[in-house]
């Protein structure tokens, strides 16, 4: 069988690191990205092929549509199409609204939703000519309930549960599944800010009595994309019942 390729944005580290390195277990072409990490990409590509999977690693900021068609041109002639886009990539904000400057607003929209936009824009008309294809976006709780001190962050995940319920709808005749996983507390970098008392008071509002790991979000993030083909515009939660 032709050996198909996955696209996962923002996969230097965290969650983006660990659902490439699935991918790459189970046997796919990895096709991975970071806009600043550069020599923490090198390193996940490396982990990538010493798996037997076939890396390409691209460095640029997918929020800017030129750059993401020139990624996409590049895993053309490494891989062909794309069957699988996994967009991954985000950053947060934490603080008051009224402390945001219009330019935090810009970047975190355009690192959010707007990079979600330029890949699935790029990714689509090869599914549709496929009449398959499969995209997971990774969300947040907060995107279907909102965090005081994280206005634009609740706003742009918000977004984008509404553009994959939207799209899934619209690509759902061509035989293409549009899902998102809302991600609640995940044990990651962006969460290292918070000191000792406020990780414990965090974990005690939860009631799986812990905080989620990156390989659990991998793992579930393959199997939406394994079959299920009637499951499709759905935000799934993977929160351990927090929200």
């Amino acid at each position: 069988m032709e050996t198909k390729t996955v696209l996962i944005t923002g996969s230097s580290r965290g969650i983006g690191k660990a659902i490439a390195l699935k991918f790459a277990r189970e046997g796919y072409n990895v096709v991975i990205n970071c806009i600043h990490r550069e020599a923490d990409l090198l390193k996940t590509r490396d982990e990538i092929l010493s798996l037997g999977a076939g890396c390409l690693a691209f460095v640029g900021d997918i929020s800017n549509y030129q750059t993401a068609a020139k990624l996409f041109q590049s895993v053309h002639w490494e891989f062909g199409n794309i069957d699988i886009l996994i967009n991954n990539a985000g950053v947060s904000y934490i603080g008051l609204f009224t402390d945001m400057t219009p330019s935090d607003w810009d970047h975190i929209i355009s690192t959010n939703l707007t990079s979600v936009f330029n890949c699935c824009r790029l990714a689509v008309p090869s599914m549709i000519a496929n009449h398959a294809g499969k995209i997971v976006n990774v969300s947040s709780v907060w995107g279907s309930v909102g965090a005081s001190c994280e206005v634009a962050y609740s706003a742009s995940k918000g977004a984008v549960n509404s553009f994959t319920k939207a799209l899934a709808k619209e690509l759902a005749p061509s035989n293409i599944q549009v899902n998102a996983v809302a991600c609640g507390a995940i044990d990651t970098e962006m969460n290292q800010f918070l000191s000792e008392e406020e990780r414990n008071s965090l974990i005690e509002e939860i009631p799986a009595n812990r905080l989620g790991r990156s390989e659990e979000v991998a793992n579930f993030v393959y199997q939406l994309t394994r079959g299920n083909e009637y499951l499709n515009g759905q935000i799934i939660h993977l929160d351990g019942a927090w929200i």
